[in-house]
């Protein structure tokens, strides 16, 4: 399917898989608009995105924090207003904290990261459904993770719940909203070189960043998802490197004990 002259809009726009995605869309004829917490780094984002060949002015931003759901509704009015509608949207807002095992987190870090990874997800699809249900034809796509698709210990009971809940949350879309045209896909990838690989409590090494997922992978794959014809729906989209730590034991992976 051409994106041609289609509409997307990208959270967790400003950096990692949420900038790739946005990118390659633009690359392929979207309009895009990218959303975040902080406006100069979306600025900043527009930039390396066009410096990757985005076309100039392809790409515009909104700044927003998705657990926010009365604003999630303002930024796709003012989408919707400025370009008529929104065909596809990428789920890609996330965060996950150092201290995020059942012997260090609490109640507090739990619900920042399912407000953001789980919420914010929700109340931005149920902002762009009703358009696409009016003009039948819509895609989502919701940047889960491994972790949701296979359980691991690496990151921890609030991060692993809320991309589980993500996948469910995608497939009840696709029960639901089959009827009406839309599709969602739950995008599941291993572990990818991106920023927020600092959070983690071991930052992984440059070599083995360089085993991993890159950014660009990513981008390619949504891509891949969004020009799939109307009547194609990708449930789940599972993809790793070949050297996947999940498989294959490491200091990462080693058990955090209790103090």
């Amino acid at each position: 399917m051409s994106l041609e002259a289609k509409v997307a809009w990208v959270t967790g726009g400003g950096s990692g898989i949420g900038l790739a995605g946005a990118t390659e869309l633009a690359r392929a004829g979207c309009r895009v608009v990218i959303s975040g917490r902080e406006a100069p780094k979306l600025d900043a984002a527009i930039e390396a995105a066009e410096r990757l060949g985005a076309p100039l002015g392809a790409i515009t931003a909104q700044p927003l924090d998705v657990a926010d759901a009365a604003a999630v509704a303002a930024v796709v009015r003012t989408i919707e207003a400025e370009l008529g509608r929104i065909d596809i949207l990428v789920n890609s807002a996330g965060i996950n904290f150092p201290k995020r095992y059942w012997c260090e987190t609490d109640a507090s870090t739990f619900e920042q990261v399912v407000a953001v990874n789980l919420n914010g997800a929700t109340y931005c699809t149920l902002a762009v459904a009703k358009g696409m249900r009016a003009r039948r034809e819509g895609t989502v796509i919701n940047v889960a993770s491994f972790a949701g698709w296979h359980y691991e210990y690496l990151t921890g009971p609030a991060y692993t719940a809320s991309k589980a809940a993500l996948m469910a949350l995608t497939h009840s879309f696709n029960i639901e909203e089959c009827v009406n045209g839309l599709r969602a896909t739950a995008l599941c990838p291993g572990e990818v070189a991106t920023p927020i690989l600092k959070k983690r409590p071991v930052e992984p090494t440059e070599a083995e960043k360089a085993r991993m997922l890159q950014e660009a992978d990513l981008g390619r794959t949504i891509r891949f998802i969004a020009e799939m014809p109307p009547h194609v729906c990708i449930n789940e989209l599972v993809i790793s490197p070949v050297w996947n730590r999940t498989y294959v034991a490491g200091e990462a992976l080693q058990r955090k004990a209790a103090p």
